[in-house]
């Protein structure tokens, strides 16, 4: 009798809200993934929607026979979600992405490639297309990672970009102590697996907003907020960083 082959990546798809744009997302993701040459599976996290999320999710789980799905019953952020699907994940490669393909999910195979060749974790440096409509979104971007660098002393061009993979024997334990659960994780994360010495590959991506989904970011009040956070992070971490800047 055949065993069933082992899992060699497992992608996380945290999910909240996501609307009209969720099926269409996903089966652009699948087709990307059907053509990986190693076993995979999807984990769909679902953060307690408040639209048609959770019942999309059920029947997705029908058509994609490696996949399957964490529900939580309260709302509990992006954090959460993405540190919940990676502590259930199978494969020893794995990564989340953002539903909406704001980043192509083609640069997948890319990512998967990073680690396997030796980092422990991969993350995406943005580029924007040049739009009117975009120039917003690049500005705070381009602050707010000026602020990291700064506060933090990072050397991350974008810890924010919802395209991020891992090395899972490596990270697991950076990942264990990571406590915030919406998105500011990234910023942790990011800061975590650097205090710990891991090895961390940075890939350029295209970002293309999608005119089709409502942006759920708020400049002022969130810049106020991701600011506060990246003080009082630093007021915790104030011997580590001390250690990595001299």
């Amino acid at each position: 009798m055949s065993s069933k082959p082992k899992v060699g990546f497992s992608l996380i798809l945290p999910c909240y809200n996501e609307g009209s744009t969720f099926e269409d997302s996903v089966q652009k993701i699948v087709s990307v993934l059907e053509k990986l040459k190693s076993p995979w599976e999807i984990i769909f996290v679902e953060d307690k929607s408040g639209d048609d999320t959770c019942a999309l999710i059920k029947e997705l789980l029908k058509q994609i026979k490696n996949s399957r799905a964490i529900y939580h019953l309260k709302n509990e952020g992006r954090g959460k979600s993405v540190r919940d699907g990676i502590l259930a994940a199978k494969g020893e490669v794995c990564g989340f992405i953002d539903v909406d393909c704001e980043i192509s999910p083609t640069y997948i195979p890319i990512f998967i490639e990073e680690v396997k060749k030796g980092a422990d974790m991969v993350i995406a440096t943005r580029y924007y297309e040049s739009r009117p409509h975009a120039i917003m979104r690049v500005i705070s971007s381009k602050a707010y990672s000026m602020a990291v660098s700064v506060i933090l002393g990072a050397p991350f061009a974008d810890t924010e970009a919802g395209f991020k993979f891992f090395k899972r024997s490596s990270t697991l334990p950076v990942i264990g102590k990571t406590y915030d659960n919406g998105w500011f994780w990234d910023t942790e994360i990011c800061m975590m697996a650097y205090f710990a010495g891991l090895k961390i590959a940075q890939v350029p991506v295209l970002f293309i907003r999608r005119e089709d989904k409502k942006s759920t970011v708020k400049l002022i009040p969130d810049g106020i907020r991701y600011f506060r956070m990246l003080l009082k992070f630093r007021s915790g971490h104030r011997t580590q960083l001390h250690k990595l800047n001299g």
